[in-house]
């Protein structure tokens, strides 16, 4: 695969010379500033929130996958990073942190990181029900859950992927009727599987879903964003960078014209504020371990939507 980081470093060398350079990691790091800068370093701008439909609550637009970046061993040389990443994540004004207790170490880590920094309280936390079958199978696994993230309550339980739907999310209603979830969801990250879900969401309104969506994958657009719209679910996003694969289909290309006046300064930046700027979105959740990666990110979080021109505009970039 043409790597995140690879790419970013060719970036950023054919962009010398222009305005708009898409650069990032490796050629960020020239410029950036010191391990101890916020997130919110452009402009100190606040993150934009938008409202749980079945709560009114508010979310920062912008929060954190862990599948892949969390799963990692004890030494510092890879936990060091995440507990920078973690302290730009919530000085930049995120909350909302999705793990699973089937990303084999994920939950552990975060769990520890956030109880050592004393960070529980600032984290907003989804987790899922994962892999199991039948409502003594999903107990036990949310009880472990609990006891990995070192917490006596999560904020969304989410039934992972459809599986055992069902026993599944009568078990995540019944735990938030206990007070231990605040809220409920389901999710999936296929194209393939968005019909399906868009039938679960219809036909039990849970108060959230998490489905993929990025510039190249847009069936959501088709049945799930409206539906979420109509009855009012909360979405959060996946998959946004296509897994890193984007990067490579922007390969030495500028930023469109409009980037500098959008405050876009990366592709990263771009590609997460097309995924905000459809209305039905409440919040996307990138998964990061690199500090610089994280601060960047984040600035996708404030100014303005994009428009349709300016969307129409990247899907003709990657295209």
């Amino acid at each position: 695969m043409y790597s995140r980081r690879r790419f970013l470093t060719a970036a950023a060398t054919a962009a010398a010379g222009l305005t708009l350079a898409a650069c990032r990691d490796d050629a960020q790091a020239v410029t950036a500033a010191t391990p101890s800068t916020t997130a919110a370093a452009a402009g100190n701008e606040p993150l934009n929130t938008r409202s749980i439909p079945s709560s009114g609550e508010k979310l920062p637009v912008i929060g954190m996958g862990t599948s892949g970046s969390f799963e990692v061993g004890d030494s510092a040389s890879e936990r060091d990073p995440l507990r920078e990443v973690l302290k730009r994540f919530f000085a930049g004004g995120a909350t909302l942190i999705d793990t699973a207790p089937t990303y084999s170490v994920a939950e552990d880590v975060l769990g520890a990181l956030l109880a050592e920094q004393q960070l529980r309280g600032k984290a907003w936390i989804a987790t899922k029900l994962s892999g199991v079958n039948g409502r003594e199978a999903g107990l036990a696994q949310f009880n472990d859950t609990l006891r990995r993230l070192k917490t006596d309550k999560v904020e969304l339980l989410q039934v992972h992927n459809l599986g055992d739907l069902k026993t599944q999310l009568a078990l995540a209603r019944e735990l938030k009727a206990q007070g231990k979830v605040r809220y409920v969801g389901v999710t999936h990250y296929v194209e393939r599987a968005q019909d399906e879900l868009a039938d679960v969401v219809q036909a039990e309104k849970p108060d959230f879903l998490q489905i993929n969506y990025s510039v190249i994958s847009r069936g959501a657009e088709k049945r799930v964003f409206p539906l979420a719209r109509e009855l009012g679910v909360a979405v959060l996003v996946n998959r946004a960078f296509e897994d890193g694969r984007l990067f490579s289909q922007v390969a030495e290309k500028p930023l469109p014209d409009w980037a500098a006046a959008a405050g876009i300064t990366s592709w990263a930046q771009a590609f997460l504020k097309f995924a905000l700027s459809h209305p039905a979105v409440t919040t996307v959740i990138p998964a990061t371990g690199k500090p610089d990666r994280q601060s960047d990110n984040l600035k996708a979080g404030v100014g303005p939507d994009l428009d349709e021109e300016q969307r129409q505009s990247l899907i003709a970039a990657v295209g």
